[in-house]
């Protein structure tokens, strides 16, 4: 038994949706480029060596780690280096699985970017979303790997 799938798609509307994209993709490419360069810059005007003085490991270690992490927005290759760098500095494992949650998930440098990209109901929502969960994630992560 076999399906055939007859798909009429003209190739004008093809043309027309592939050019609508990237005429979308081209519109957003400075703001993209602009996010970028900017986080970028805090990344490296901000040593890691300040992060210990900011972590005093105590109770609001995770607030602070999501705090500093949702400024200091990066992407998830970096983090593992940064994290590697803060837990060899003697800050606490909460505050780095927080600062490191929040800074891949949680963007306030690109929040005018994503509210004008994704709407600004939506980035709010979600960047305060991901703030919270970046403190109870780093809760759970410690809590668990304290019972192991």
């Amino acid at each position: 038994m076999t399906i055939s799938i007859n798909m009429n798609i003209s190739k004008q509307k093809l043309k027309q949706s592939v050019a609508k994209a990237g005429k979308a993709l081209w519109n957003s490419f400075p703001i993209l480029l602009g996010v970028i360069l900017l986080v970028s810059i805090i990344t490296v005007l901000i040593p890691t060596s300040a992060y210990s003085f900011l972590f005093r490991n105590n109770f609001l270690d995770s607030l602070i780690g999501s705090a500093l992490g949702s400024v200091l927005a990066g992407n998830p290759i970096t983090s593992y280096i940064i994290s590697g760098e803060l837990i060899s500095q003697g800050i606490s494992l909460v505050a780095v699985t927080a600062f490191i949650v929040a800074w891949v998930t949680v963007g306030l440098v690109q929040l005018p970017a994503e509210s004008m990209l994704l709407g600004k109901r939506f980035a709010i929502t979600r960047n305060i979303t991901a703030f919270i969960l970046a403190i109870i994630v780093a809760v759970i992560t410690v809590g668990v790997l304290t019972l192991i």
